[in-house]
């Protein structure tokens, strides 16, 4: 997310206010409401002094062909400032605003997902240690997102039955993943001495986790039981953003983010790789071991299997499977003869 503006540009407050009272209406998860709230001080910035109230679509219209032609934004992130913007006029201000036909739009482009081989996935988790290894294991063994590992809360896991269930992810709708048999042993290790830290802040009166809106209001004590304590917590407190109180939250993201990124210089890998890309590697290698396509896009939470289906470009199998008719004789004496005198 970009640093904010200066609080010079942040006003009109009362507008900025009213923007996140609605968002909290909606249940709009907290970085949707963080990255709104970016771009309506951004387009506010870019107006001023001028009210939105007194803006229409063809300011609209300028700053978003200022993002794509000047800023150079991708096409996600104009397609986020716009939805910003939209919200901004139609649930804030009341305004309905025509389609906005002459909006210079960013081309959205095609990519293949990094898929890293087996041998590359096992170099890059040799050069990790401790938590890091293990959210790195779980993000590759399970299919998550980082966001929905680091949120894995103690009563998410299903040990006994090899499960995790991944609370709110993209898109509100849990869904079960399998739980490695490999990380078996490794995760009661780790909670038994995550339960001891517990005990030991519970005696110092130390705040609790950080709980979702809704159940903080009814059950505010929950956040010092021990179901509801983060796997991953963090290391210091912070404030809540909802009540404002001192809370616990989950380990931060550049954390392992970081320590992936070092791990990738030490293993040597040449292609650059993210904790997506374990994702993207957990996808294909199931799909290269024969599982139905059905199956992965169940334990991958995609609601369209469009988006499951671009893994079966990236299989270690050729072009979508399919054999070069120049592999069927092999390399025979002449193309050998012919490859010793290119050389």
């Amino acid at each position: 997310m970009p640093t904010e503006p200066d609080a010079s540009v942040r006003r009109p407050t009362g507008l900025f206010a009213a923007a996140r009272e609605r968002m909290r209406t909606r249940h709009f998860a907290l970085r949707t409401e963080q990255a709104y709230l970016h771009w309506l001080r951004r387009f506010v910035a870019f107006h001023q002094p001028k009210h939105p109230r007194e803006l229409g679509a063809p300011h609209v219209e300028q700053f978003l062909t200022h993002l794509a032609v000047q800023r150079k934004v991708s096409a996600a992130t104009q397609n986020q400032a716009l939805q910003a913007l939209l919200f901004l006029y139609r649930h804030v201000l009341g305004t309905e605003l025509p389609w906005l036909d002459g909006i210079t739009r960013a081309s959205q482009p095609k990519r293949l997902p990094v898929v890293l081989t087996r041998e590359e996935v096992q170099a890059l988790l040799v050069e990790l240690r401790g938590t890091a290894w293990l959210v790195a294991s779980l993000l590759y063994g399970s299919g998550l997102r980082l966001s929905e590992g680091l949120r894995l809360r103690v009563k998410d896991l299903a040990l006994e039955r090899g499960e995790l269930i991944v609370r709110e992810p993209k898109g509100g709708k849990d869904r079960v993943t399998m739980l490695p048999e490999a990380l078996a042993t490794p995760l009661r290790a780790h909670l038994s001495r995550l339960r001891a830290w517990f005990e030991a802040e519970r005696r110092r009166g130390r705040p609790g986790v950080s709980l979702p809106f809704a159940l903080a209001r009814k059950f505010p004590d929950a956040g010092a039981q021990w179901g509801w304590q983060y796997l991953f917590p963090a290391a210091g407190l912070c404030r809540d953003p909802y009540s404002g109180r001192p809370v616990r939250h989950h380990l931060h993201e550049k954390v392992i983010q970081r320590a992936l990124q070092d791990a990738v210089r030490r293993a040597g890998l040449s292609r650059p790789a993210s904790c997506h890309t374990l994702r993207h590697c957990f996808a294909t290698h199931l799909l290269e071991d024969g599982y139905d396509i059905r199956t992965v896009q169940e334990l991958l939470g995609h609601s369209d299997l469009k988006t499951t289906m671009i893994y079966t470009h990236v299989m270690g199998k050729g072009a979508r499977g399919v054999r070069s008719p120049l592999d069927r004789r092999g390399p025979d004496r002449e193309s050998r003869q012919r490859m010793s005198e290119t050389d």
